[in-house]
């Protein structure tokens, strides 16, 4: 379903890629990493679109800014030259016309030259392309400041040993699609031509839209792009889509990749990846060098449908999906990771569903929450960050993976959260990502120069936010820290299935809290085997927030109560209560809970999670 009616601006300045002109619409870019004292990678700030007279047509010089804790940084965006007017035609520009049998052009330039199937083009300008051929390539070979302007306007227009559109030399160059029109491309599945670039070294055109500087594809028109050789639309520096294009790639590879930065501002996208990523921006892999503003995915707007053979999104820097303009809702079904970053990732905004046969959203570094609406289902994790995963806000619903949340500190501070996972729900390690290990000394998965933790500890800790956890399996907890796991505010709803350990709850080290009010219950309960609801290495400590969990039998453990409960009855206290999904022997609890019975829930608020299921509370 496309969004109608709604007016799309351009809505970033960080890494303004292809054209780096930009609205009065600003975004605080991420921060370079810090540790804090306890050896974590954190974010002092995270970025956030900001709308300053949103629906200016003018491009106007604006700046970057990094927040830190003490201090400001600016980076000034270089001005450029202004959009072009999106008209049919344009008097008096040059306009070249494809057939099977031949090319012609009229209001000739003087930049235009023909050999025999290839059209040059050597300076700067507006072109018209227009016509059908299933032989022909257009050639940009232009001053190094030179900005020049392709319209499409029912362009059909294939190679049979290239690349139709090869950017060889420019300062930028716009593909503008003309409102209405529809516009295809599609490559050779073969290379037959080399080319020898300034340095000597020979290159080969490795997609069906192939730019060696600056590409911005935008209007109101559609593009279909037909990648037979190895990438579909590729740019070797930075790539900008904005405005309302309908763009449809088919590519054996990479559907779409901007090796210094890819930055989407509005859009409707088909995109097929057989082999390789749907997005992808990898600049500094092969150094394995972070570059700033290098290496990059950045959405602020668009809907996108994106099935890969490997990743959906792929960077290697950072990623970051926010609302601008408009919401950004992405599909994504992929064989590989659903999005993943070597570094970063920010959810600050969107509406995003991933079905994946690995990881659903991973990071060899760090993942931020701060936004959005996330729906995953996993191979693998649901979720999973080296270092630190934060949830400040937003809805994740993770409604199948193996381990829901995985991460050497998980901080729940916010939003809503939930989780339903075959192993455990949430699982805080360093160690081996091997299911039912809590030890280790390496992540499983794609490496990385940030992959780092490499004990085998782990820390959660929970500050705000409603959670609820669901774990069903064999030999497995719904809260696993291999370190320690504590517990400040919030509310944290645990589940175990029937198939799960039997075991309610489990601690190997200090356990509880401030007895006023942080655990309450009988002295002990029935003692079986170790794991189920919680487990941690080194203690679980609770001194706020409300703690409902529900299993069947409990490792020899205060604060919990043996009584039987049914599924879709309410149980708790009159401040806090919950319909378990399924019925049990054992209920434990914390924080602002002292006691739990049957409760009836009438005139207290329904707080609803993004499964569907309630919580309430008073």
């Amino acid at each position: 379903m496309k969004l109608s009616n709604i007016v799309w601006c351009a809505a970033l300045t960080l890494c303004a890629c292809g054209d780096s002109s930009v609205d009065s619409t600003g975004v605080v870019a991420p921060n370079a990493a810090e540790s804090d004292s306890a050896g974590e990678t954190t974010e002092v700030s995270n970025p956030e679109i900001s709308s300053d007279n949103q629906g200016s047509t003018a491009e106007n010089q604006s700046s970057v800014s990094t927040e830190q804790s003490s201090s400001t940084e600016e980076v000034i965006i270089e001005q450029v030259a202004s959009d072009p007017v999106m008209v049919s035609e344009i008097s008096g520009d040059p306009v070249i016309t494809f057939t099977n049998a031949s090319v012609s052009v009229s209001n000739d330039n003087g930049c235009i030259a023909q050999n025999e199937k290839t059209i040059t083009i050597s300076c700067q300008g507006n072109y018209q392309l227009t016509g059908s051929s299933n032989d022909n390539q257009i050639i940009v070979n232009a001053g190094s400041t030179d900005n020049v302007y392709l319209y499409l306007n029912g362009l059909q227009l294939a190679s049979a040993s290239d690349a139709p559109i090869y950017v060889q030399n420019a300062n930028k160059v716009f593909l503008l699609l003309v409102d209405g029109t529809k516009n295809t491309l599609e490559d050779a599945s073969t290379r037959t031509k080399a080319y020898t670039k300034s340095n000597g070294s020979s290159d080969t055109t490795n997609a069906t839209i192939y730019a060696k500087d600056d590409l911005t594809i935008k209007g109101s028109g559609a593009l279909t792009v037909t990648g037979n050789y190895n990438n579909g639309i590729h740019c070797s520096n930075d790539l900008r889509i904005r405005d309302l294009p309908e763009i449809t790639v088919k590519a054996k590879n990479h559907a779409i990749k901007g090796k210094g930065s890819v930055n989407i501002e509005g859009g409707y996208f088909e995109l097929t990846a057989t082999n390789g990523d749907g997005i992808k921006s990898d600049e500094g892999d092969d150094e394995g060098v972070v570059t700033e503003e290098k290496g990059i995915v950045i959405i602020t707007g668009g809907e996108f449908n994106i099935n890969a053979g490997d990743d959906g999104i792929q960077a290697y820097n950072y990623i970051l999906i926010a609302d601008s303009t408009s919401t950004p809702l992405i599909t994504v079904n992929s064989k590989g990771k659903g999005i993943a970053t070597d570094n970063r990732l920010y959810v600050n905004g969107g509406v995003t569903s991933v079905t994946s046969g690995d990881d659903g959203l991973h990071s060899n570094m760090n993942i931020y929450f701060n936004g959005g609406r996330t729906t995953i289902s996993a191979g693998d994790d649901g979720i999973h960050a080296d270092s630190t995963l934060r949830i400040s806000d937003g809805s994740i619903n993770i409604t199948k993976a193996v381990e829901g949340i995985e991460a050497f500190y998980i901080r729940a501070e916010g939003g809503k959260t939930a989780t339903v996972a075959s192993d455990d729900a949430w699982n805080a390690a360093g160690g081996s990502a091997d299911a039912n290990s809590t030890s280790g000394s390496q992540w499983g998965g794609r490496g990385g120069p940030t992959g780092m933790m490499s004990g085998s500890k782990g820390y959660i800790i929970i500050s705000g936010g409603y959670h609820y956890l669901y774990a069903a399996g064999n030999d497995i907890d719904v809260l696993d820290a291999n370190g320690t796991a504590t517990m400040s505010g919030g509310v944290l709803l645990l589940e175990i299935g029937s198939s799960g350990r039997s075991s309610a709850m489990f601690a190997s080290g200090n356990q509880g809290g401030n007895q006023g009010g942080s655990w309450g219950g009988s002295s002990s309960c029935s003692t079986n085997t170790a794991g189920g609801l919680i487990d941690t290495d080194n203690g679980f400590s609770i001194n706020g927030g409300v703690l409902l969990g529900f299993g069947s039998q409990t490792e020899e453990y205060p604060y919990c109560t043996a009584t039987s409960y049914t599924a879709g009855t309410a149980y708790g206290s009159s401040k806090a209560a919950f319909k378990p999904s399924s019925s049990g022997s054992m209920i434990i609890y914390g924080g602002e809970v002292s006691s739990v019975s049957q409760v009836d829930v009438s005139g207290m608020t329904e707080v609803t999670l993004p499964n569907g299921m309630t919580y309430y509370e008073k």
